[in-house]
């Protein structure tokens, strides 16, 4: 007789997908009616509680029943930082500021001037931890951290990293760098580098990426080539643009596209399969973004971000989106006086614009000549550092102490942390850089202040009466949480 699955008792699929991590469950949940109760059942999510806070595993902590909604709960304040007693750890550089930072699995990554300064293990997070690579000869631009499987660039039967770190400088040069050391150098720009795009292009077979620089240039480097120093890395150069590049970013409906933006707002797209020469036109489509009001302090472009066949760019006052596939203008998705930072969410369909006193979250399907807010989230300074998750959205100022952590949902404060005591009458305030990752947070202020925060095992949840109001703007979704956030 043929028997499947849906004959196996609860008791038994229960103690199989015991095994399971919390992705495979989410997997589990989805193939049939009978699975999905099997797997959110108690024992199911007990065990992945356990796994995953083995710490907090008492009778007085978790309930009786519920332990899928208690998880799932506990999981999300954890990424909105709604406790008090967070793992933390800080130290005091020299005065010079850090103007970079990345988190990368157990590692910090800061860029200091023309340094770059990895801590090997951010749970310790000594002095004595800190590994300091001196190989660029001027202030570092840009970082970027790629998928190690998709570069191939080392072979070595024990890989210790899954990413590269790619750097770009004033010293007209790009650095690769893995395991703690500089392993390329890529040559080719006349000037500064400024930027370095967001993602990888190109098939698995011509695997490349993207600088471009304050000559004009935009330029395609490949990560698969047998020179040892870089010197045939450099495929392609494009030309067009007339003033320094500022921001490229990788098409979201074509991954062989490239988009590029330039100080003076002008939007070029680039073809990354045209054939490979040091000469060539490549460019696809051109045209202007607008820039909004003519009283902007600044005009020259914040932001940019790609969702599917749309560009949306922040410059001057403005977040507009572009249709790549016409280069004509489609909407306004938002409008602050003078943006000073952008970001953007696609799968939530929000962006959010920090600007001279506050930071607002915009509702990218409501776009329009004269777009609304869906909600506000005031600041004392001007918000010079922005990050936005589906969980979170955090601002910083250059001009003060305060990181503040908002819910998105509500637009209610879930917490307010310091980059630096500011009440040391020797200190010199401000954010000059921070990086959020899950429930990770790094900050580094102008007088060297470098805060670690985790709040992975935190216990003391910050009592709020207002965590639970329903979002002013979307309908409740049911997530798929991964285990690694």
């Amino acid at each position: 007789m043929t028997r499947t699955i849906d004959d196996l008792d609860t008791d038994a699929l229960a103690q199989c997908a015991s095994y399971l991590d919390l992705q495979d469950v989410s997997n589990m949940a989805m193939t049939s009616k009978y699975l999905k109760s099997v797997a959110y059942s108690d024992p199911v999510w007990r065990g992945l509680f356990r796994k995953r806070w083995p710490f907090q595993m008492s009778s007085n902590f978790l309930p009786e029943s519920g332990i899928k909604e208690a998880y799932l709960h506990r999981h999300i304040a954890l990424n909105q930082f709604k406790f008090n007693d967070p793992w933390s750890r800080q130290f005091l550089s020299d005065s010079t500021p850090y103007t970079h930072i990345l988190i990368d699995q157990n590692d910090i990554i800061l860029a200091q001037d023309w340094k770059i300064i990895m801590n090997v293990d951010a749970f310790a997070f000594e002095k004595d931890n800190m590994v300091t690579m001196r190989n660029h000869n001027a202030r570092i631009t840009c970082i970027r951290l790629f998928p190690f499987h998709e570069t191939s660039v080392f072979r070595s039967e024990t890989q210790k990293k899954d990413t590269v770190l790619v750097t770009a400088s004033c010293d007209h040069t790009i650095r690769l760098w893995w395991n703690g050391r500089s392993q390329r150098c890529f040559k080719g720009h006349n000037g500064p580098v400024t930027t370095i795009g967001d993602r990888l292009l190109g098939e698995s077979s011509r695997i490349v990426f993207a600088s471009g620089g304050s000559d004009g240039t935009v330029r395609l480097w490949s990560l698969k080539f047998s020179g040892k120093r870089g010197q045939h890395a450099l495929k392609t150069t494009f030309y067009g643009h007339e003033r320094p590049i500022s921001v490229l970013t990788v098409a979201g409906h074509k991954a062989s596209l490239l988009v590029s933006i330039s100080k003076d707002a002008k939007v070029r797209v680039w073809d990354a399969t045209t054939p490979s020469s040091t000469h060539s036109s490549g460019c696809v489509g051109t045209t202007s973004a607008p820039v909004g009001f003519s009283g902007c302090k600044s005009r020259e472009p914040v932001g940019m971000k790609c969702h599917e066949s749309l560009i949306y760019v922040a410059a001057g006052s403005l977040v507009t989106a572009i249709d790549l596939r016409t280069m004509q203008y489609a909407c306004t998705s938002a409008i602050q006086p003078d943006i000073y930072s952008f970001e953007m969410l696609p799968s939530k369909v929000l962006l959010c614009t920090g600007g001279s006193d506050k930071a607002m979250l915009w509702d990218i399907r409501r776009s329009q000549k004269n777009p609304k807010p869906v909600t506000e989230f005031g600041h004392s300074d001007p918000v010079s550092h922005l990050h936005m998750d589906p969980y979170k959205v955090v601002t910083g100022s250059v001009m003060g102490s305060d990181i503040n952590v908002w819910d998105p949902n509500t637009g209610m404060l879930l917490n307010s942390l310091k980059c630096y005591n500011p009440e040391d009458p020797n200190t010199i305030g401000g954010c000059c850089a921070m990086a959020v990752n899950g429930s990770r947070i790094v900050t580094a202020s102008l007088n060297g202040d470098i805060r670690y925060k985790e709040y992975t095992h935190a216990m003391s949840l910050i009592s709020s009466s207002e965590a639970d109001i329903d979002s002013k703007f979307w309908e409740p979704q049911v997530h798929s949480y991964d285990s690694d956030d």
